[in-house]
């Protein structure tokens, strides 16, 4: 069963933390995917960047409209998600718990199975 973990960043929780802290989050995440690739569980991992970043686009009247910045005015924002294949989602969520993420008051790790997938990942 595949599974993408997402994390969710609050820039304002990320930016109350010292040095160490941050340093720790980087260092738990290294391990964490470190663990992914040995058990064999990991697809892909990607980290986005911040939404100041980003465009949205319509189209109006067959016409394209590209806005910059983020869709929706929000306190958090998607920030990365790690694409697993795993046994059940139990063991989903036993690796979510695992993210350095879950132990930071306000941050967010979020579980959700893959429905349908299509494509081919790149090696």
């Amino acid at each position: 069963m595949q599974f993408v973990i997402s994390m969710h960043i609050n820039p304002a929780v990320l930016d109350a933390l010292t040095d160490e802290e941050r340093q720790a989050l980087g260092q738990g995440h290294g391990e964490f995917l470190e663990g992914l690739k040995a058990s064999g569980e990991l697809i892909i991992t990607q980290a986005l960047v911040d939404p100041s970043q980003a465009a949205v686009v319509r189209v109006h009247d067959g016409q394209r409209v590209v806005t910059d910045g983020p869709f929706l005015e929000a306190k958090e924002y998607l920030g990365g998600f790690y694409l697993v294949d795993v046994e059940d989602r139990d063991r989903a969520l036993e690796l979510a718990a695992q993210i350095p993420d879950a132990a930071i008051e306000g941050l967010g790790v979020e579980v959700r199975q893959v429905l349908f997938s299509d494509g081919q990942l790149e090696a």
